[in-house]
């Protein structure tokens, strides 16, 4: 069995109630140095690009079919509900496509002269892309405070986000920038640049996660709720950097799954 998460609910509903109890969570021994000796966190990514990409296609056709009518119903809620917008674009930043590249960088000694070219990796911000949602905060709800996170019975979410977020039916919209090669169903979630900048600077290896596609859900998102503080954000970049070492198709379905179990109890919603 998979080591939970201190009072994880899900371990909980997993365990007694849950529709997926048969369905056995592959390991992820977080904490325990995984990663093998000369293995990177990539090494499952690289593994099944092709299926994987199959794989959302697939998938993500299937659930905006499926859910058309749902968000035919949502999209004039959110409009009678509250003046702005039906649908929300942010930027955030996507995955660095010069993962594979790398470049010359000389280096100078204390002395001024040309001590060595030393090749080596040169870490990149990933590509930027609109991420789509339904709309579930007053319009420019961040126009006098800059990049904020979400807090519990934050005063900016509307009536109807209210409803919605809790099921995460917000991001339904999404399955839009999987087809689009933006997103996968499965990764590490996009953040926003400002706070890649600032976790990049604070948190080493924080840029190793833009090495993989970012995802609608992920493993740090079923084992964790919203992020709330710098120590939210190190320990789901372990998550983070786990998934992308471990990734199989059947981990994402597995993690789709949770996400379902996310979905029907609310849990971490604000």
């Amino acid at each position: 069995m998979t080591p939970s998460a201190p009072n994880d609910p899900l371990a909980a509903t997993s365990a007694s109630s849950s529709p997926f109890k048969g369905l056995a969570p592959p390991a992820f021994p977080l904490g325990k140095n995984a990663l093998a000796p000369g293995q990177t966190a990539l090494s499952g990514t690289q593994r099944l690009p092709g299926a994987k990409r199959a794989f959302d296609v697939a998938t993500a056709t299937t659930l905006l079919i499926a859910t058309a009518p749902l968000m035919v119903v949502i999209a004039p809620l959110i409009k009678l509900d509250s003046p702005g917008p039906i649908f929300y674009t942010q930027e955030r930043v996507g995955v660095n496509r010069r993962r594979n590249r790398s470049r010359r960088q000389d280096r100078l000694s204390v002395t001024g002269e040309l001590r060595v070219n030393e090749r080596r990796m040169v870490p990149a911000e990933g590509r930027p892309f609109q991420i789509l949602k339904f709309r579930t905060m007053v319009a420019d709800a961040e126009k006098d405070t800059g990049p904020t996170w979400a807090a519990p019975n934050d005063p900016r979410v509307t009536r109807i986000g209210r409803l919605l977020r809790p099921a995460r039916l917000d991001e339904l919209p999404q399955l839009w920038n999987v087809l689009r090669g933006q997103m996968s169903l499965v990764g590490p979630r996009p953040e926003r640049p400002h706070f890649v900048r600032q976790f990049a600077s604070q948190i080493p290896g924080y840029r190793t996660r833009l090495e993989a596609l970012p995802g609608i859900t992920g493993l740090a998102q079923v084992r964790n709720a919203y992020d709330s503080s710098e120590a939210d954000v190190r320990q789901k970049l372990q998550y983070d950097l786990e998934y992308m070492h471990r990734t199989s198709l059947r981990e994402d379905l597995w993690i789709l799954l949770r996400t379902l179990v996310v979905m029907l109890t609310g849990r971490g919603a604000r």
